[in-house]
């Protein structure tokens, strides 16, 4: 499987050339359905997803990867319930609602505020004194997961 995610990144590099389009992950399964979730900086559309699955795909049967083409391929955006995983991500999300759990499992919800190389920052609003907000900083190597909040 290793082999397989290796040589689709590689066939994808350089469809993302120059553009605003970043790989969050790869995923095969053993039926040879392939999941490539992609992000871009701008909004990842049902444009830019199509038109990556059809150049990919291409690529892909052009190698010969699997014989008589058996396999489907799937291009789409990690989805709204998929934790973050790439500093790009945090960055894109800065001003939006996030919920973190930190590996002792304590969950935090708030602002994400700022983002650098070692730490996010979290705006936390304060139970009591009540409309007050506290500024957390979460060292990324004390992360376990991060989710967007979606906020209706």
């Amino acid at each position: 499987m290793a082999e397989i995610i290796e040589k689709v990144y590689t066939l994808l590099e350089p469809l993302l050339d120059g553009t605003d389009i970043f790989v969050v992950n790869i995923k095969v399964k053993p039926t040879n359905n392939l999941k490539v979730f992609l992000d871009a900086d701008s909004g990842f559309s049902i444009d830019k997803a199509t038109s990556i699955n059809r150049k990919l795909y291409a690529a892909i049967e052009a190698t010969g990867m699997f014989p008589d083409g058996d396999f489907s391929l799937e291009v789409s955006s990690p989805g709204v319930d998929e934790p973050l995983n790439q500093m790009r991500q945090y960055r894109k999300n800065i001003g939006r609602k996030l919920a973190v759990t930190t590996l002792d499992d304590v969950e935090t919800t708030g602002m994400l505020r700022e983002v650098t190389d070692e730490h996010i920052v979290l705006e936390v609003k304060n139970k009591k004194p009540k409309d007050t907000v506290t500024n957390l900083e979460i060292p990324l190597s004390n992360i376990k997961k991060t989710i967007v909040q979606i906020i209706f």
